[in-house]
């Protein structure tokens, strides 16, 4: 086989070797013969010539060992030379990924010392028309350079070369696995999940991203939905979550509990708590940027899967040799199949439906009947313009739909009103890339997210009925710049221009009364970064500003990021984050009873009178230790958010109904300690923070907040060999502060309006929260592309009753006080069924 000239022509020293066809001639005139054969057939051997000493038949041998070429004598002086491969076809090879194995479109193939060069196709597949000894480079502005001898593509079959990526060396990993497989820590200190790669998490039974963003540590939430995610201390509306650069204002399904986002379509979701690149803005907390466009093509595939609440489809079809067309669907069918899972949900959602009475323990009971289903859809195409040039283009459509039947016996009478309540994201987004050259690349966005919730409320105490409808329309235009400077230095720079508008509207039939609010806002962002990276790739770190201009509240706001990180060691390193950001949009709570009380919160924009701009402040010193499978982490930050508003914190005491701005401070530390052993992954993890309001105008001007969590305990044992995965875990942590009423009975400033007096706000606190969750898969392989995986978990294992929220109300009919629990979800148990192509 050819394979082995190449070896032993590699294992000459080079410098001694001269071309073949020089060989032959010298022999020719040494020993009186005449060489027969085709340039092109020899043209690219260079060996070590034979010794002058040897005989013509020994340096025939020595030729024919060296080359695999074999020489015939037709008479005594003529020798053919002839060639035991077939080389009527040019020299070819196929280019792909070192890590994915996919082919590499466009790759520029050049042979070195002469002006010829081509490309590869859309299947990495390439041709060279001339033969030469010379070396052939391949190049490509995404990957790391190869250069071989052209000896190496001398084979029967066309061989498979592989090129690396380039690695942006601020993305390196600080740890491989992290909490599961296909979570990665960044040494810019975010957190990269891929769900193709993804392990197991506790209680889950697919990848799914808002669910898994709970098991990081310092990101929590206090009601177990993820609508309503708490990163350090902060606000749910205080996350940016990105997909495919477009905004997502509606994160959830089944109004918190499922993830809106199919989990088995994203690629890359990257997170970030704090230090996030100044191309991020309007966010004071973390951001959520999730992006399904992969660098490489790929062939048709897809999976079909179900659970016991949802079907769904996706799809890749590769329609041509440089695009792709993506499909992905999911529906529930909770509104034709109640299965236990979705009773338990329903439960969880709709309770309340039982209050009691403080004064004599009265239980007062309601009747309800509801039709409620969920749909998302997202479209994506990708194009292959040229070989420096990429478009992509990204549509997403997110429903939730309630009907509600409410009824109750009152003197021996069925009361009974009907409700609806409808959720719905529209968004799409064009991109476009260029890689100028290996050191220039440009990207630029153009997007539109629509986000609209409305709702008709019948009350079941009177014939009032209620409409309201918040709407956002936001689009925007982003354009980025990098340059590779210099060896160890890039600069990114760009601009935003963003217009964001939110309607609020409400009605009521009696009393008659209708209000209709619409604001727009209007910013410019111009961004610059600078990124470096010794020569010891010791330290990396990243400087970038911010600098975003409001026009109609003519505010201009200067926001800088730092990210620094130095390696002490393999095992050891430092991190230092820090970042100033802002946001104009905020959500609010009006009345408890908004949106048939069960996504109560709305959207609004900030005029700097009664809504300020948000605006943040934090700073973290990280460490990380990682050796011999165990890895250490610890984050000590600090972060100040002002501007915040009494309505958008879900005030359920005296602050209910006030309208006042303040601001809170966190103070706290992360802890994540992990192991790795054979198959299994154990990890525990501890978060602490001391989380404060503070509103000046307010008597009790400083008191705890009511997303604090003052510890946070998680653990976790996961096991993942072969075709199989276990995951079993706890949560526990210290329960959300508590405002207790100061009497049983309410307090009657005026005779027809009677209130109720509380004690200091947020004073106490909830029982401890406590629950333990379970997950097994196991996949089958059906053929070498498809395998079918399947699967179960069970929430809350153990079946902890918990009180997760309490309030008070006043029940105007007996003029008591009724105290109304929000309760855990409780041992809840799931299926799932999966056919991967």
């Amino acid at each position: 086989m050819c394979f082995v000239c190449v070896l032993s022509a590699n294992a000459q020293d080079r410098s001694d070797s001269i071309l073949l066809i020089k060989i032959l001639e010298k022999i020719e005139q040494q020993h009186g013969v005449n060489f027969n054969y085709i340039d092109e057939e020899i043209a690219i051997f260079k060996i070590i010539p034979p010794k002058n000493a040897l005989t013509l038949n020994e340096k025939l041998d020595y030729i024919s060992d060296k080359t695999r070429l074999k020489f015939q004598f037709t008479s005594k002086s003529y020798i053919a030379v002839v060639n035991n491969k077939d080389l009527d076809k040019p020299l070819c090879g196929f280019i792909v990924d070192v890590f994915s194995n996919q082919p590499i479109a466009y790759a520029n193939i050049k042979v070195i010392g002469t002006n010829y060069s081509t490309s590869s196709n859309e299947n990495g597949y390439f041709e060279l028309n001339i033969k030469s000894i010379n070396p052939i480079e391949f190049s490509h502005v995404n990957y790391e350079k190869l250069t071989i001898q052209s000896i190496e593509l001398y084979t029967n079959k066309c061989p498979t070369l592989t090129l690396k990526p380039v690695l942006n060396e601020l993305s390196e990993v600080v740890t491989q696995t992290y909490l599961t497989k296909g979570i990665t820590k960044k040494l810019d200190g975010t957190f990269e999940i891929k769900p193709k790669k993804f392990g197991l998490l506790p209680g889950l039974t697919e990848p799914d991203v808002f669910e898994t963003l709970k098991q990081i540590p310092g990101i929590a939430s206090t009601d177990e939905t993820i609508s309503n995610l708490n990163v350090r201390g902060g606000t749910h509306d205080q996350n940016l979550f990105l997909w495919n650069g477009i905004r997502l204002f509606q994160t959830g399904h089944f109004f918190g509990l499922i993830s809106a986002l199919n989990p088995n379509l994203a690629h890359t979701i990257k997170i970030t708590k704090n230090g996030s690149s100044p191309f991020y803005g309007e966010s004071v907390s973390s951001v959520v940027d999730i992006s399904t466009h992969k660098n490489t093509s790929e062939e048709t595939n897809g999976s079909i899967g179900i659970n016991m609440i949802s079907a769904d489809v996706n799809a890749k079809f590769k329609i041509s040799q440089n695009s792709n067309l993506e499909l992905s669907a999911r529906r529930s069918h909770t509104d034709f199949i109640n299965s236990p899972t979705y009773k338990n949900y329903y439960n969880r959602i709709f309770q309340n439906t039982a209050v009691t009475n403080l004064t004599n323990d009265e239980v007062i009971n309601y009747m309800n009947n509801e039709d409620f289903y969920f749909y998302d859809f997202s479209l994506q195409f990708d194009q292959k313009i040229n070989s420096k040039m990429d478009l992509n283009i990204d549509l997403i459509s997110i429903n939730n739909l309630l009907e509600f039947n409410e009824s109750k016996q009152e003197n021996a009478i069925l009361i009974a009103k009907n409700s609806s309540l409808e959720q719905h994201t529209l968004g799409g987004n064009v991109t476009l890339k260029v890689n100028w050259n290996k050191k220039n690349q440009s990207e630029i966005n153009v997007y539109t997210s629509y986000y609209t919730i409305e709702s008709e409320n019948e009350s079941i105490q009177s014939n009032q009925i209620l409409n309201q409808e918040n709407t956002i329309l936001d689009t925007g235009i982003k354009i980025k710049n990098s340059h590779q400077i210099a060896t160890n230095w890039k600069f990114n720079n760009g601009y935003q221009f963003n217009e964001i508008g939110i309607r609020n509207f409400d009605r009521i039939n009696s009393p008659i009364f209708s209000r209709r609010i619409k604001d727009v806002l209007h910013s410019h962002s111009l961004i610059g970064e600078l990124q470096y990276s010794s020569q010891n790739k010791k330290l990396r770190t990243a400087v970038g500003l911010r600098q975003t201009y409001i026009t109609q509240l003519e505010e201009y706001l200067f926001e800088p990021r730092l990210q620094f990180n130095y390696s002490f060691s393999k095992s050891f390193f430092a991190e230092i984050l820090a970042e100033r950001k802002s946001q104009v949009t905020s959500q609010i709570v009006d009345l408890q009873q908004d949106f048939l009380g069960v996504e109560k919160r709305r959207w609004i924009l900030a005029n700097n009178e009664t809504i300020p701009v948000v605006k943040s402040n934090q700073v973290s010193v990280g460490f990380t230790f990682k050796k011999n499978n165990w890895l250490l982490t610890l984050d000590n930050f600090y972060k100040s958010v002002n501007g915040i508003t009494s309505m958008s914190q879900g005030f359920q005491n005296q602050l209910e109904f006030s309208r006042i701005n303040g601001k809170y401070t966190v103070l706290g530390s992360e802890f994540l300690i992990q192991k790795q052993f054979y198959n299994f992954t154990a990890w525990l993890s501890y978060t602490y923070t001391n989380n404060n309001y503070n509103f000046e105008s307010f008597s009790t001007n400083a008191f705890p907040n009511n997303y604090e969590i003052n510890h946070n305990v998680g653990m976790a044992v996961i096991y993942d060999y072969q075709k199989l995965k276990i995951a079993l875990g706890s949560r526990w942590f210290t329960g959300k502060p508590n405002t207790l009423p100061s009497s049983s009975l309410p307090i009657f400033n005026t005779p027809d309006n009677p209130q109720i007096g509380y004690q200091e706000p947020n004073s106490t606190n909830l029982e401890d929260y406590f629950q333990m969750n379970f997950s097994s898969s196991y996949k089958i392989s059906i053929s070498e592309k498809s395998n079918l995986l399947f699967g179960f978990s069970v929430q809350n294992l153990l079946d902890s009753k918990i009180i997760i929220n309490q309030n008070y109300r006043v029940n105007t009919n007996t003029n008591s006080i009724e105290q109304v629990n929000t309760f855990a979800l409780e041992r809840t148990f799931n299926a799932f069924l999966r056919y991967n192509f």
